[in-house]
């Protein structure tokens, strides 16, 4: 294998294994610059695009977008970057430059973004992965790489809407579904001063759930425990993939109350619960409420998400596992056994 030639593992098709791939390191673009993987953490939203769920991939597909590596080389302007330099790569990789989130520093909203994020071409289940500079993290100092690499992702996803909207004590804060995201929502939540409730389907995660920082913890398929919390959030973090009661979710929003999305899922939301019933409607409407998303944060978001991790000691629990175990990684995810994030370590 000649020195220009990179090495990871891609799904042939949709639904199948990765195997060993290998294709020839580009040459960079000006702004551009080449990294040497040596943390990737693996997300559902993996599952999701070598699943294939929402028809927009192509194949063989090389993925992983929480990644962390050194600097190799840099392209003739792209600034801020020495070689040797520890960095962080989320799902954006580029931007247009020239539209009008762009020039607003709400890179993330870019129109022209590829649907795929870093994977274009290939993303970080590899040996190097080659980016623009601008969407390369210098890391801050002492903050680990397994932390790093989850938070690219993870950490992003759930950091903003919570910045703006988790006012200090009086902010009633609910964390639906404790998992790689919710671990790390609980944990921002709680540094930002808010009252933090997790909710989850399985009572066995109420003591982890505390430990991370919950000041109450709701099992959310205990119909009367959740009746005891209707109107009682003025914000929602839903960080599930399925299974979800919108109704009684916006049952639990007091009024001017939001939802906030954050887990990409195939899913449709059946606000009014299927059932012709107008009542969550009705909440929303009358109430006030919001329903929102959120994917990325800008830059800046990225930068300030970091500091914040680093200064309030947010960690994921993670699992190390060696980059050729990628699918018993995968495994692991998909079968929603992981507990809370796993990190691929290039050997």
């Amino acid at each position: 294998m000649s020195p220009s030639t990179v090495l990871g593992y891609a799904a042939p098709a949709p639904g199948q294994p990765l195997e060993p791939f290998t294709y020839e390191a580009p040459d960079l673009e000006d702004q551009e610059i080449r990294v040497s993987v040596t943390h990737c953490g693996v997300c559902f939203t993996d599952i999701h695009a070598i699943d294939d769920h929402f028809g927009v991939f192509s194949f063989p597909l090389l993925p992983g977008h929480e990644i962390v590596g050194r600097v190799t080389e840099t392209g003739k302007a792209a600034s801020g970057h020495e070689v040797g330099d520890l960095v962080g790569i989320g799902w954006q990789g580029r931007c247009c430059g020239g539209c009008e989130w762009c020039e607003a520093e709400q890179e993330h909203l870019c129109q022209e973004i590829p649907s795929c994020g870093t994977w274009t071409p290939y993303g970080g289940f590899a040996s190097e992965v080659v980016v623009d500079g601008r969407f390369a993290y210098p890391l801050p100092a002492g903050m680990a790489a397994e932390t790093a690499a989850v938070l690219m992702c993870a950490g992003i996803a759930v950091y903003p809407p919570l910045r703006l909207f988790a006012t200090g004590p009086s902010c009633r804060v609910g964390i639906v579904g404790i998992g790689g995201l919710g671990h790390l929502a609980i944990q921002f939540a709680h540094a930002l001063g808010a009252d933090v409730t997790a909710l989850s389907s399985s009572p066995g995660k109420e003591v982890e759930a505390r430990r991370f920082g919950a000041d109450h913890f709701v099992v959310s398929t205990d119909r009367e425990a959740m009746a005891g919390i209707e109107y009682g959030f003025d914000l929602l973090i839903c960080t599930a993939h399925g299974g979800i009661d919108w109704g009684t979710l916006l049952m639990s929003l007091r009024r001017t109350g939001r939802l906030v999305l954050v887990a990409f899922s195939p899913v449709h939301l059946e606000a009014a619960g299927g059932d012709g019933g107008a009542g969550p409607l009705v909440d929303l409407i009358a109430h006030e409420l919001s329903i929102t998303g959120s994917f990325l944060g800008s830059r800046a978001d990225m930068r300030e998400m970091l500091g914040f991790a680093q200064e309030h000691g947010i960690t994921p629990q993670v699992e190390s596992m060696p980059m050729s175990r990628v699918n018993d990684a995968i495994r692991l995810v998909r079968e929603n056994r992981a507990r809370y994030r796993v990190v691929l370590v290039n050997e």
